[in-house]
């Protein structure tokens, strides 16, 4: 007499998926906050960055870690002088 046995063999430890995976940083939220020719009240945030890749002009202030950002009441003028992009504030948009 034979007997057939249906034996399912099991893993002997658990598959787990890589610890390795799974984490990434949260967006840094870079770039220009104030487009050109737009309105902006002392003190606000004009571009996000790294490094200076924006060079601050004319009533413009840079933060510890190269934000920049407005000092006076006005108007949002971006230039690019001797291959250097700029940014400036002026209080009429008529001077310019």
């Amino acid at each position: 007499m034979l007997l057939k046995l249906n034996i399912q063999l099991f893993a002997s430890k658990k598959g787990v998926g890589s610890t390795r995976n799974g984490r990434d940083s949260h967006s840094k939220r870079l770039g220009a906050k104030i487009s050109d020719g737009q309105y902006a009240t002392a003190g606000s945030i004009i571009y996000r960055q790294r490094g200076t890749k924006i060079h601050p002009g004319y009533n413009v202030g840079v933060g510890s870690d190269y934000t920049l950002f407005t000092k006076i009441n006005g108007f949002i003028k971006y230039t690019n002088k001797k291959n250097k992009k700029q940014v400036s504030v002026y209080e009429n948009i008529k001077k310019i």
